[in-house]
């Protein structure tokens, strides 16, 4: 079922983006212990890869940089626009960054060397928390498409190439019976854009849908609300069951009719936003970065909608790669055991 989008200007960002991120330096550095009261002695210098500029990666993560940087936690995070999982995992890998924002999904393709990684597993890295839920969203301003099954003969931009948005739209699809293959497709026509180029190509009339995952709401959608009509196509339940049964990396989601200003509520699945860190990134840096995670919850709910999301079991349940000694610490003080 299709939902249209009531225009509304998105505002909470540019408050987001305001924030000054200072220095860029190599991680991994020694800190002090993971005590939550007393002010570290040392500062260890981390490099958070985020994602694009449109995306909930980005916001989201140069608010958590900020409040770890100016909290009494021995961090200096910078966070970089990145280019979406695989990128941001080939990040740590090439020492260009010691945390990242990840898919679920992608970091278990490192991890297995499956999919992204066909044959090259990269394991030098483990979780530090699963922060939120990213819905996979399909978006449209034909009011025609209704449906995932009218995909079919159109121009649909299913994420950039190899990325993580692409395995999910070969996944969402195959259940519905359409093919999406490295080849292409003989159903319809796909082009591989970014958030922000598919939200252009829409408002240009290039493209009739698009794939879009990340958090609601999504910077790329509202902004498209203001100028077109805008609607989002919900998945029907025996597709999404389907999925989720052959799929042990999404979940049933709901974007709620509030999200987006839609006609009802948008029926469709997610996966986890997740933060990893580079295995050679310290233990006290890593417990004193998760610690400022559920700090900020408390401290700074209202600078980023995404706080709210927050579970604290939820973060420490991704079970598909290990987790960092440091962040492990500290649920365990908390009464939980990460991983399980």
């Amino acid at each position: 079922m299709k939902k249209k989008i009531k225009a509304f200007a998105a505002v909470a960002l540019a408050g987001v983006l305001a924030l000054g991120i200072a220095g860029c330096s190599s991680g991994g550095g020694d800190a002090a212990s993971g005590d939550g009261g007393a002010a570290p002695a040392a500062s260890s210098s981390l490099r958070f890869m985020t994602g694009g500029e449109s995306g909930t990666y980005y916001a989201y993560g140069n608010v958590l940089a900020q409040y770890a940087t100016n909290g009494d936690y021995g961090l200096d995070v910078t966070a970089l626009a990145g280019n979406g999982s695989q990128a941001n995992i080939e990040a740590l890998q090439d020492g260009d960054s010691d945390i990242a924002f990840c898919q679920s999904d992608v970091l278990a393709y490192a991890y297995d060397g499956t999919n992204l990684f066909e044959g090259a597993p990269y394991k030098d890295f483990s979780v530090v928390a699963d922060l939120y839920q990213e819905q996979v969203q399909i978006v449209t301003c034909d009011p025609s498409i209704k449906s995932v099954e009218d995909l079919k003969g159109k121009t649909v931009s299913v994420g950039a190439a190899n990325s993580g948005v692409y395995f999910n739209a070969v996944d969402i699809l195959g259940v519905y019976g359409i093919e999406l293959s490295a080849e292409g497709s003989a159903d319809f026509e796909p082009v591989y854009q970014s958030f922000a180029d598919s939200a252009d190509s829409l408002k240009d009339g290039k493209i009739d849908a698009a794939f879009i995952v990340a958090g609601a709401p999504t910077t790329a959608i509202t902004d498209l609300s203001t100028t077109k009509d805008t609607y989002l196509v919900s998945l029907d339940q025996a597709h999404i069951e389907e999925l989720l049964s052959s799929n042990p990396y999404y979940s049933e989601a709901t974007i709620p009719a509030e999200t987006y200003g839609t006609e009802g509520p948008v029926e469709t699945v997610s996966v986890g936003a997740v933060v990893i860190a580079n295995n050679s990134v310290s233990e006290d840096a890593v417990y004193n970065l998760t610690k400022s995670f559920f700090d900020g919850q408390q401290d700074n709910a209202d600078a980023h909608a995404k706080y709210n999301e927050l579970v604290l079991e939820d973060a420490a349940a991704i079970t598909s790669v290990p987790y960092h000694p440091g962040a492990a610490k500290y649920y365990e003080e908390q009464g939980v055991t990460a991983g399980e």
